[in-house]
């Protein structure tokens, strides 16, 4: 234990001075950041959507903090890429979820594969609809062409294939669904303009 605070307060006191080294807004946003990431992992005993909390705190506030410490503000586009991360983040996760369903309810765990109930696969599917189309947005405003866009096509195949995975709920496949986001960005990364 006093290996793994001395490591947590090198980690935090490196992190507070590469932050100090940027603008002021990016120093306010990782302060924001901090405070979510701390308390995140107390969310799941009372809010039923720790995935959202989990989205916005590790999967999405490094999109804004990125924006600002290279442009000194805050774009639409950089709040449609953060829409966009906190979404997927809430999809896999939920994913994830549904692998520890029962174990969850049974120790009064709160988790959106709970909230959803019945409804998961097809709120899942919404959800990537939903970022799907933010990923669009970004891209047809960043100019990115027909490349890009056919990278966010094998994205979508990628989540025809999850859906197929979770179709009977199984936790075995619905952890190799989640697995299964490990490749979902690769085309898009590839596709993009340099």
């Amino acid at each position: 234990p006093l290996e793994a605070l001395v490591l947590f307060t090198a980690l935090c006191a490196f992190a507070l001075w590469l932050v100090t080294r940027l603008d002021p807004l990016t120093v306010r946003l990782s302060f924001v950041g901090a405070a979510l990431t701390v308390s995140y992992p107390f969310v799941k005993r009372f809010f039923a959507l720790p995935q959202l909390y989990l989205g916005i705190s590790f999967g999405g506030w490094g999109v804004p903090m990125a924006f600002s410490a290279q442009l000194g503000a805050l774009p639409r586009i950089a709040w449609v890429l953060f829409m966009a991360a906190v979404i997927w983040a809430v999809i896999y996760d939920t994913l994830y979820a549904m692998v520890d369903r029962e174990d969850d309810i049974k120790i009064g765990v709160k988790s959106t594969a709970i909230l959803f109930a019945d409804m998961d696969r097809g709120i899942i599917a919404l959800m990537q609809a939903m970022m799907l189309f933010a990923l669009a947005l970004a891209g047809r405003d960043m100019r990115f062409g027909h490349l890009y866009f056919a990278g966010l096509g094998a994205a979508a195949v990628l989540f025809v294939y999850q859906h197929w995975l979770i179709r009977k709920r199984d936790p075995q496949r619905c952890l190799q669904a989640f697995f299964n986001n490990n490749y979902v960005g690769t085309p898009m990364k590839i596709a993009m303009p340099t």
